[in-house]
């Protein structure tokens, strides 16, 4: 049966980039449907001769989202398929306002100041958010990088069954990412960066995994990470989660982590890649 994806969140957030993405793995997107059609729709769409990847509805891109009238379609929707889900799309609020003020669109919610809609926005929407199974920051990631945190998360991976692990890199000099689950920092590895010849290099690069890997604080690293999470991913999977997000950080986000990150794929045996969110940086 096709997973039914309820894409919403904060306007300004990512939905359009979204809705494009899915559409490309070969989703079925709706976007902007009443609400008191999409229970029909996602019955029709899912029974349908055609085998699509999944089917989503894009809720809330060009008007005020109503959270009462929402979650009641979401309760109804899980009811009827036990795959569906609710992707949130976030971003703070410094980041909205200045993408709102960039590209000159009307906020949703009416308020005075744009600041206020943009509050106003996010305290009706904080009862759909906690009840999201994913949710996903955008402030610190451009739309390319967004549609790659799209195309990692949904794609179909082995050895979880129905949850979904995703692994992403960073640096913590650009901050952590507020959208993950586990966090392990690799910072007390030596760093690559002050060798000469590997610092232009990524964690990508044989040289570079090669250097970090090799060390023995790194592999004693990597087994105790890969104990833990062997255990504690299937106790995830009993309690219900959905998507389990774990990120790897070090000073930049282009060398330890991401060779960390890469190795923790191949042992954990996620099948897709990981999402090194600074390695341009």
């Amino acid at each position: 049966m096709s997973e039914v994806l309820l894409v919403t969140g904060m306007s300004g957030a990512g939905r359009s980039t979204v809705s494009a993405a899915l559409e490309d793995m070969g989703w079925f997107v709706i976007d902007n449907l009443p609400l008191e059609l999409i229970v029909r729709v996602g019955e029709l769409a899912t029974t349908g001769s055609r085998d699509y990847a999944g089917v989503a509805f894009i809720v809330g891109r060009s008007g005020a989202v109503q959270p009462d009238a929402l979650l009641a379609v979401v309760k109804e929707l899980q009811q009827r398929h036990t795959n569906a889900k609710i992707l949130f799309l976030d971003a703070p609020d410094d980041v909205l306002i200045h993408r709102f003020e960039g590209n000159r669109r009307r906020h949703p919610f009416e308020a005075a100041t744009l600041a206020e809609s943009i509050a106003g926005e996010r305290a009706s929407m904080q009862s759909i958010r906690d009840a999201a199974d994913l949710v996903i920051d955008t402030g610190s990631i451009n739309t390319n990088q967004l549609r790659s945190r799209i195309v990692e998360t949904f794609t179909e991976s082995s050895g979880t069954g129905p949850l979904r692990v995703s692994l992403v890199s960073f640096g913590y000099s650009n901050g952590i990412p507020r959208d993950v689950d586990l966090v392990f920092d690799c910072r007390f590895l030596p760093n690559p960066h002050w060798v000469e010849e590997l610092r232009p290099l990524s964690g990508l690069d044989e040289a570079v995994a090669t250097y970090v890997l090799e060390q023995e604080p790194a592999q004693h690293f990597l087994r105790d990470v890969v104990s833990m999470l062997e255990w504690q991913i299937p106790e995830f999977a009993k309690e219900g989660k959905s998507y389990l997000s774990i990120a790897i950080g070090c000073t930049g986000g282009r060398h330890r982590s991401v060779a960390i990150a890469e190795e923790l794929r191949r042992r954990l045996h996620i099948e897709h890649a990981v999402f090194h969110r600074d390695l341009a940086r």
